[in-house]
């Protein structure tokens, strides 16, 4: 048996209390102790257009309910388009949220875009992206940063889910130091309301913060309500009844994707004449459907395209010559690229899709606000 000299005893005390205190430390670190937690769902959520809602983070109110299809009152009940604001020197930040959900994932769509919740800060010249949280389970708690001290209070967006619901969600800082939403942008601008389908709605983003909704926000530095409807965005004057409700910069109507050229020719002119009966100078921007970045390959997907945009194009055509004014249209060749690296599936667009259209969009919305 070694027999210990006091040293190498002291070395080993020494060893075994710094083991002590790592393992304290990590103790600390899992458990929320010494963090304030605040619930958010009365701060003034960004992308939230109806008060009267059915549950705290719906996107249409509660008397929709009925009124649209159940396909689209379902999918309103997802957080897309959603956004946190706020304040806060603390040094470090975990978010806690339960989702409506078990489904966490898709086979085209990872858990942080369909489930997680996508933090950004503002570094004084734009927002950058700070942590994404990786859902496992409905009951989701994470950390977003830690050990990140700072002189003065930082800005963030948090966006929140796009394809799942949220029931509750709570910000945990560090006790005594403060945590302040921050105002909506629509108090000094009007917001952009969007409508549209799937690619509206997120798919397939890899963060919320990708969908091209997203990014078309941070660049203008607007407010965006997102009232994409995946499989859904159908141009339906049932949905249209409720934006015409809103009073935004400009409304944009993505719904091509999800419609045949025979609805499109039947239900543009009434959702259109709808929006300007309720708002008589708001531009209105009519986006053509995207190109399937296989359709060089599988030639029927490019008469689809054909067919739907000249079937929009004429409706776009009747409207004007019928004195419908502040209409406007963007082509959608393009809107992904030209290379056929823009999509997950050939329809959805990935990150670099989304970054593309975002811009496109973007580039046509900046002259009308």
């Amino acid at each position: 048996m070694p027999i210990l000299t006091r040293r190498s005893f002291l070395s080993v005390a020494a060893a075994g209390a710094a083991t002590h205190t790592l393992f304290a430390r990590s103790r600390d670190l899992l458990l929320p102790r010494g963090i304030a937690w605040t619930d958010v769902v009365n701060w003034p959520v960004e992308g939230r257009a109806f008060a009267e809602r059915a549950a705290p983070y719906d996107r249409l109110p509660a008397r929709a309910q009925g009124v649209i299809r159940k396909a689209v009152w379902d999918l309103s009940r997802q957080s897309a388009g959603m956004i946190v604001r706020f304040q806060t020197a603390s040094p470090e930040l975990r978010v806690r949220y339960r989702l409506t959900n078990a489904r966490l994932a898709m086979a085209h769509m990872p858990a942080t875009g369909v489930s997680g919740v996508d933090l950004y800060s503002h570094d004084g010249n734009g927002w950058r992206w700070v942590a994404v949280t990786r859902p496992s389970k409905q009951d989701v708690a994470a950390r977003l940063f830690v050990n990140q001290p700072t002189s003065k209070s930082r800005q963030f967006q948090l966006y929140l889910p796009l394809y799942n619901g949220v029931e509750k969600l709570e910000l945990g800082t560090v006790e005594g130091f403060e945590l302040q939403p921050l105002p909506r942008r629509s108090k000094k601008s009007k917001p952009i309301v969007c409508y549209g389908t799937s690619i509206m709605h997120g798919a397939c983003s890899s963060r919320p913060g990708m969908a091209w909704t997203s990014i078309m926000g941070r660049a203008l530095d607007r407010e965006v309500m997102n009232f994409g409807f995946s499989g859904n965005g159908r141009m339906e004057v049932e949905v249209g009844q409720f934006l015409a409700e809103l009073d935004p910069a400009v409304f944009v109507i993505d719904c091509l994707p999800n419609m045949s050229p025979k609805l499109v020719a039947q239900r543009t002119q009434p959702l259109v004449r709808q929006l300007r009966k309720a708002r008589k100078d708001t531009p209105i921007l009519l986006v053509e459907d995207r190109t399937f970045t296989n359709a060089w390959f599988i030639k029927p997907r490019l008469i689809q395209h054909e067919q739907r945009r000249k079937a929009l194009r004429d409706a776009f055509a009747s409207l004007q010559a019928d004195g419908v004014n502040g209409l406007h249209l963007l082509a959608g060749d393009g809107l992904l690229g030209k290379d056929g690296d823009g999509a997950t599936d050939g329809s959805h667009p990935n990150d670099l899709g989304m970054t593309r259209q975002a811009r496109a969009v973007t580039t046509a919305i900046r002259p009308l606000l």
